[in-house]
C-alpha cells in the first residue's frame, strides 16, 4: 500500500537526511541480526478496475470506498481503481487456498458495494475500452501523492510526452500527465525471506520473472491497439519515465526498470543504488530519527527509504515492514497482471512461490550459471510474446517458453512447494492451472486476442471491444480458469448495456492529408479508398479541415487545374465535430440538421475516429434493437 501523506513544502533536505540516516540504520540492523530470520510469509495486493454498464471505466472508486470504510481497501491513482491488500499468512500448509478465498471475498465485498453505483469489478492487466479521453485529470483521484506525482513528472518532462509501443498494432500518443498508469492494473505479490537469504533469492525471483510472466500474460490490448502480450510492462515504463535527454544519451535507467545487475550480497545493494540513481521526487514529515530509535532499542520505522523506494518501480521490488514488532525483508514481484481470474492469479503466485524455493537448492547460486543480460532479455520477450517467447537458457540453450515451463520449471516449482510444506491438494489445484494453460496455449491475453479473431470485423472495433470486455466478466465470475473459457462472440440482444455511444460505430482507420498536400491527393485516396471524405491534419496533428465529396463538386464545376491546387486552398473549415463519448441519437441529429454525411470524432482538438452513413448503416444491419433505437429516434425528428 502507497504512502498517501505526502508534501510539495515540506523540507527536502531534511527528508534527504531521513533518507541517509535511514540506509544507514537499515545497514546496522543487518550487521547486527535485527531483521526477522526464520519466518516466511507471503502476501498480496490486488489492484481492479470498475466498469460501468457499457464496460467503460466508472469513476466511482472513491464513492466504493466511502461506503465500505474498510481497512484493507484503498485507493489507486485513477478514479475507476481500486486496490485490495490481502492479510499476511504464514507460508506453508494451505496458505495458499486461504489467499484465495480471502481474495474472493474481498471481491465479492466489493462488487457488492460498486453495484450501487451502477459499477462493476474486472480483473483485467488493461481495460480493452479504455481511451485517451478516459485519462484527464478529471479522473485523477485527488490525493496528495498522486496529485504531486503528476505535478513532479510535469515539472520534470515537460508538459507532454509521448507513448511509443509496437506490437501487432502500433501506439503512439502524446499526453501530458501520469493518469495512463491508471491503465495498468496487476496482481503484485509479497515472499518475505530471511537476510542470509535475501540475494540469492532475489536472483531466482529475476531469473524465473520471465517464463512465469509468460504463463500469466492478460494485457493485450491498450487504447484500441493489439500490443504486447503484456503491455503493462511497456505502459508502466512511458507514464512514469521522467529522463532527460541527457539522461537517455547516458543510458540512466527508468524509475520502472527491471534493474541493472543481480545482487551479490544483501538487499542493501538494490536500496543504495535507488538512492544513488533516482532523484527524491516526493516528501513526507519525518519526525523519526532512525538511528536514535536504534540506539534506543527500537525498530525504526524507516518512513523516509519506504517513500523514496515507493517511488522506484522495479518489477522485482525489495521491502522493508514490520511485523508483530519485528523487521523483515520482502520481495514484492509486481510484474503479474490482474485477472482473468482469481484462481488464475493464485496460481500465478503459487508457480513463483515454488520456483523461488526449489531453484537455489536446483541450480546454486545462478549467477555463476546465467547472465543477468540474458534474464533481462527474457522478461522482455516474456512481455512482448508470452508463450511464443523462446528465452536463453543454462548451457547456451534456446529453449521456447512452453517446452521450458513444462519440462523444466513446473517440476522445480512443485518440489519447491512441496518442501515449504504447501498440502498436497493444493499444489495440484494451483499447478494443474498453470500446466493446463501452458498446454493449451491459453493464456488471458492469448484468449483475448483469440477471440478479437473469430470477431472478425463485425461491428465496429469500439463495439468488439466492449463485447470483449463483457465477456470477459462473465467468465471470471463463473470462477473457471481462463484456458475453459469460451471465445468472445457476439450474440443479438446480449450487447452491454446503453447508451450507445459515437465510439462503438466510428471509423478508426483514416487516410489523412496535410494542407500543403495537393488537391488531387485527396481525389485520389477518395476512389481508392471509395470514401466521402478526407480530414487534414496540422504538423502537431490537430484537425483543421476536411475535403468532402462536395469539395470535388466545386473543383468540377470551376476550372480544370483546380485539383493541382494545394488542399488548403478547398478545404472546408467550418464543419461539426463531437467526441467519442457522445450519445449517438446526438450524433445523427447533428448529422441530420446540418446535412452531412461524416462527423470527425476529436479528442483534444485531435482527430481519433469518423462517424459517417455507411458506419451507421453497417451498425443498424448487424446490431439489432438495441442500435436501432438511437437511430430511428433521431430520424422520427
Amino acid at each position: 500500500m502507497g504512502h498517501h501523506e505526502v508534501s510539495a513544502h515540506d523540507d527536502p533536505q531534511a527528508f534527504r537526511l531521513a533518507l541517509l540516516n535511514d540506509i544507514e540504520a537499515l545497514k546496522v540492523m543487518l550487521d547486527e541480526g535485527l531483521i526477522a530470520d526464520a519466518t516466511r510469509r507471503i502476501g498480496a495486493e490486488q489492484e481492479l478496475f470498475l466498469v460501468d454498464s457499457s464496460m467503460r471505466p466508472a469513476p466511482v472508486a472513491g464513492e466504493v470506498l466511502q461506503s465500505l470504510n474498510h481497512p484493507q481497501l484503498t485507493t489507486e491513482m485513477g478514479k475507476f481503481n481500486l486496490e485490495l491488500n490481502l492479510t499476511p499468512r504464514q507460508f506453508g500448509g494451505d496458505c495458499l487456498r486461504q489467499m484465495e478465498n480471502e481474495l474472493a471475498g474481498l471481491i465479492a465485498t466489493v462488487r457488492f458495494a460498486a453495484h450501487s453505483f451502477g459499477a462493476e469489478v474486472l480483473l483485467s492487466g488493461t481495460l480493452p475500452t479504455a481511451h485517451q479521453h478516459h485519462l484527464g485529470l478529471d479522473n485523477l483521484t485527488p490525493l496528495p501523492r498522486y496529485l504531486e506525482l503528476n505535478r513532479t513528472m510535469k515539472k520534470l518532462r515537460g508538459p507532454s510526452y509521448p507513448i511509443v509501443i509496437k506490437g501487432i498494432d502500433a501506439l503512439h500518443i502524446t499526453h501530458d500527465n501520469v493518469m495512463p498508469e491508471a491503465c495498468c492494473t496487476s496482481f503484485q505479490t509479497h515472499f518475505q525471506v530471511s537476510p542470509a537469504l535475501f540475494a540469492p533469492v532475489y536472483n531466482v525471483a529475476q531469473m524465473v520473472a520471465a517464463p512465469v510472466l509468460a504463463a500469466a500474460v492478460n494485457s493485450p490490448l491498450l487504447l484500441g491497439q493489439r500490443l504486447w502480450h503484456e503491455t503493462r510492462i511497456a505502459l508502466f515504463q512511458d507514464s512514469v519515465d521522467e529522463r532527460s535527454e541527457t539522461n537517455l544519451v547516458r543510458g540512466d535507467p527508468p524509475r520502472v526498470s527491471f534493474g541493472s545487475c543481480w545482487v551479490d550480497e544483501s538487499a542493501i545493494e538494490v536500496f543504495r543504488e535507488e538512492i544513488a540513481r533516482f532523484r527524491v521526487i516526493m516528501t513526507a514529515p519525518i519526525e523519526e530519527d532512525s538511528l536514535a530509535v536504534l540506539a534506543a532499542g527500537g525498530i525504526p520505522e524507516l518512513k523516509a527509504l519506504r517513500l523514496h523506494n515507493g517511488t522506484v518501480w522495479r518489477w522485482n521490488r525489495p521491502c522493508y515492514g514490520i511485523i508483530d514488532g519485528k523487521a523483515h525483508l520482502r520481495i514484492e514481484a509486481r510484474a503479474l497482471p490482474a485477472g482473468p481470474t482469481v484462481l488464475d492469479e493464485v496460481a500465478n503466485a503459487a508457480f513463483l512461490f515454488g520456483l523461488l524455493c526449489g531453484t537455489a537448492g536446483e541450480y546454486g547460486d545462478v549467477r555463476k550459471l546465467f547472465s543477468f543480460e540474458d534474464a533481462k532479455s527474457n522478461f522482455y520477450l516474456a512481455a512482448r510474446y508470452g508463450l511464443n517467447a523462446q528465452f536463453a537458457w543454462f548451457g547456451g540453450r534456446r529453449v521456447p517458453a512452453v517446452k521450458l515451463i513444462l519440462n523444466e520449471l513446473l517440476p522445480l516449482a512443485r518440489t519447491g512447494l512441496r518442501q515449504a510444506g504447501i498440502c498436497s491438494e493444493d499444489l495440484d489445484r494451483y499447478l494443474g492451472v498453470i500446466e493446463d494453460r501452458v498446454r493449451m496455449e491459453r493464456t488471458g491475453s492469448q484468449w483475448v486476442l483469440n477471440s478479437l479473431s473469430a470477431m472478425g470485423s463485425q461491428r465496429s472495433r469500439e463495439a468488439r471491444h466492449r463485447c470483449l470486455t463483457a465477456a470477459m466478466l462473465k467468465n471470471q465470475q463463473t470462477c473457471e480458469p481462463v484456458h475453459r473459457w469460451p471465445l468472445a462472440a457476439f450474440v443479438a440482444g446480449t450487447e452491454p448495456g446503453a447508451p450507445i455511444t459515437v465510439e462503438d460505430c466510428m471509423s478508426t482507420e483514416l487516410v489523412t492529408v496535410h494542407p500543403d498536400d495537393l488537391l488531387r491527393l485527396a481525389a485520389n485516396l477518395m476512389n481508392w479508398r471509395q470514401i466521402s471524405h478526407v480530414p487534414v491534419e496540422d504538423d502537431d496533428g490537430r484537425l483543421i479541415g476536411l475535403i468532402t465529396f462536395r469539395t470535388m463538386i466545386r473543383v468540377v464545376a470551376g476550372q480544370a487545374k483546380a485539383a493541382e491546387q494545394a488542399v488548403r486552398d478547398m478545404m472546408e473549415v467550418d464543419f461539426p465535430t463531437v467526441p467519442p463519448e457522445s450519445p449517438l441519437a446526438e450524433a445523427i441529429e447533428i448529422m441530420r440538421k446540418r446535412r452531412v454525411d461524416c462527423l470527425p470524432v476529436v479528442v483534444a482538438g485531435r482527430l481519433v475516429g469518423m462517424l459517417t452513413s455507411h458506419d451507421l448503416l453497417r451498425a443498424s444491419l448487424g446490431g439489432g434493437e438495441a442500435w436501432l433505437a438511437p437511430m430511428s429516434a433521431a430520424i422520427g425528428r
